[in-house]
């Protein structure tokens, strides 16, 4: 797949692996636009890139619908679409959950993509070059048994990718699931910290690197680093990660 020249939309592209995928594209020479729920970080990643952003909370429908709308009236050109967003929460199962967690995390992690990717069909049906790119996780093949709604999802996106490369096999809309190992970004530092965690996970500008590798080479699924290893390991890593 060519990985220049393209206009490309990126959830969650104002922090942590987004940001690094947008600084990374950008110097291949492609258009860059980012959206998240926090505009003081958008505004904080468009002046260090110089590109647009848009704020959207991606949990709530109306917005993504919203931004579906808006970049068809502003970027029409926007040939590549990557589901980024994500969060991530520890949950004592033994205990009763807060459902509002749980739902947000489903509407973050699964329920945005699953509706992005469907607004998304029509901009994206005959351009050259498109693509849709779910960022899932090692932990979609591999779980962490402390943080089961996020790895849920994430097999969820995983699964949920492989149906949607299927039904888009004549459409000419690539479709590519990147599932990156632990990376150092703000999504897990705090609960690392308190698990007195000293590995920080690998810098988001070397997943970004090794993901746009990924993309170049058609890999339509990928695992980065140690996440190879959670994809085709799967029994035996997760009794390593869950001793």
């Amino acid at each position: 797949m060519k990985t220049t020249g393209n206009t490309i939309l990126i959830t969650g592209g104002g922090t942590g692996i987004g940001f690094a995928l947008a600084e990374q594209f950008l110097k291949l020479g492609n258009k860059i636009i980012i959206c998240g729920r926090r505009e003081s970080r958008l505004k904080e990643a468009s002046g260090k890139l110089d590109i647009p952003y848009i704020v959207c909370d991606v949990t709530e429908s109306a917005e993504r619908i919203k931004m579906a709308e808006w970049i068809r009236a502003n970027h029409p050109q926007t040939n590549i679409l990557i589901n980024n967003a994500g969060i991530q929460h520890s949950y004592d199962l033994i205990k009763p959950v807060d459902p509002e967690l749980v739902r947000k995390e489903c509407e973050t992690n699964f329920i945005a993509p699953v509706h992005l990717g469907s607004l998304f069909i029509e901009q994206l049906t005959g351009k050259e070059n498109a693509a849709i790119i779910n960022i899932s996780s090692g932990l979609a093949f591999t779980p962490l048994a402390f943080m089961p709604v996020y790895c849920a999802t994430k097999a969820a996106l995983h699964s949920f990718s492989l149906s949607l490369r299927h039904q888009l096999l004549k459409t000419g809309i690539k479709v590519f699931e990147i599932a990156p190992p632990t990376v150092d970004t703000e999504l897990d530092r705090g609960k690392r910290d308190s698990r007195s965690n000293s590995y920080r996970g690998i810098k988001p500008e070397e997943f970004a690197v090794e993901a746009i590798e990924a993309i170049r080479n058609d890999k339509f699924e990928a695992g980065i680093g140690q996440a190879e290893n959670l994809r085709i390991k799967r029994e035996e890593m997760f009794g390593m990660l869950n001793h």
